[in-house]
């Protein structure tokens, strides 16, 4: 399968993107890898953005890197289903909670090409339990066995207890981490970036070859190597 960019200017926080296939490498050691979170709403075109940037700097820097996903949304206790308000509506919650899930319970590539599924397969599509099961697929996970169905919901919908439990988690811990734009790009526990309809606080720059610039520099901090 071969991904392309797609582009949206459907909903408020600016255009979309999923990206091409690649192969992933591990290196097995004792190095310290450099954590990259990425402030997301699953709906949200700037997450989408964001993780097409990634996927070509994940690349160029994947076996440095430990990269996650944090859920920008607001806890709600009147919310019946998640207990949480997500900027895109309910659908948006359950895309976040199926790729919490994921992201739990499978590889980190298997993880990330689901990611990329969904997004490949556009905003409207992402939440629904169809375009879940159908990149649980193309990503290689069994949904029934691995843990991920049972987190997310068997039937794809992305009501699992224990997803919608991550997800509220994710949240909270979100807020605490003073992120509140999708997408914020953190890397080693510092803010270097924010798109929100454009590039907004990148001082170090925001092309693929600035964040790849910033993750081995943090990663020759952790590991004491310097050039």
């Amino acid at each position: 399968m071969r991904l392309t960019l797609l582009f949206s200017l459907s909903v408020p926080c600016f255009v979309a993107a999923a990206s091409t296939q690649q192969r992933f490498q591990h290196v097995f050691g004792d190095d310290i890898k450099v954590p990259v979170e990425l402030g997301v709403m699953s709906r949200c075109p700037d997450a989408l953005l964001c993780e097409s940037v990634f996927n070509n700097v994940l690349q160029k820097v994947f076996d440095k890197v430990r990269i996650s996903l944090r859920y920008v949304a607001k806890i709600d206790p009147s919310d019946p289903d998640y207990g949480v308000h997500c900027m895109h509506g309910p659908q948006e919650c359950a895309g976040d909670v199926q790729q919490l899930c994921v992201s739990r319970y499978a590889s980190l590539e298997n993880w990330w090409e689901f990611v990329r599924c969904q997004n490949y397969n556009g905003l409207d599509k992402i939440g629904k339990p169809e375009a879940a099961l159908k990149c649980a697929d193309v990503a290689h996970i069994d949904w029934e066995t691995s843990g991920a169905g049972q987190c997310a919901g068997l039937d794809g919908s992305g009501k699992g207890k224990e997803g919608i439990r991550l997800l509220q988690q994710s949240v909270i811990l979100t807020k605490e981490a003073g992120i509140s734009k999708s997408c914020t790009i953190v890397i080693n526990g510092k803010k270097v970036c924010v798109h929100d309809g454009t590039w907004k606080d990148c001082e170090n720059g925001y092309s693929v070859s600035d964040f790849v610039r910033q993750i081995n520099e943090a990663y020759d901090q952790l590991n004491n190597k310097f050039a």
